[in-house]
């Protein structure tokens, strides 16, 4: 198998895991991740970016060859849509997914931009 392929298909993978912990185990732990300026209720904010991220996952893993370029445009500002969470768990200090340090959160950060390279280049 190419490692483009094997890259989205664990790609898409993350995403459908990742939403299902939205959904069940790790719900607490995203509903903190969630800024303040949201004006929705954080609970439904967790949920809908899990059902987002499950969605998203999914055509990852099932889009067809024509339409993955766009799969990874679309991953890559999913990704930018959602760096925010990041930034307010940084900055106001939130403690969730082992980042209980400044210096963890702050690493975090860097970890959005190699999503969206990984999600453009998987996708290409």
């Amino acid at each position: 198998m190419e490692t483009k392929t094997i890259a989205r298909v664990a790609l898409g993978a993350m995403l459908i895991t990742a939403g299902i912990s939205h959904l069940t185990f790790a719900r607490k732990e995203f509903k903190a991740q969630v800024p303040d300026f949201v004006p929705l209720d954080k609970d439904d904010t967790v949920v809908y970016s899990g059902i987002a991220e499950i969605a998203l996952g999914s055509a990852t893993l099932l889009a067809p060859k024509k339409h993955r370029p766009l799969m990874g445009k679309i991953l890559a500002g999913f990704f930018t849509a959602i760096f925010p969470g990041n930034i307010a768990q940084y900055t106001n200090r939130v403690d969730a997914f082992n980042l209980t340090t400044d210096k963890r959160r702050f690493a975090r950060l860097f970890m959005q931009p190699v999503l969206i390279y990984w999600a453009l280049k998987s996708t290409k």
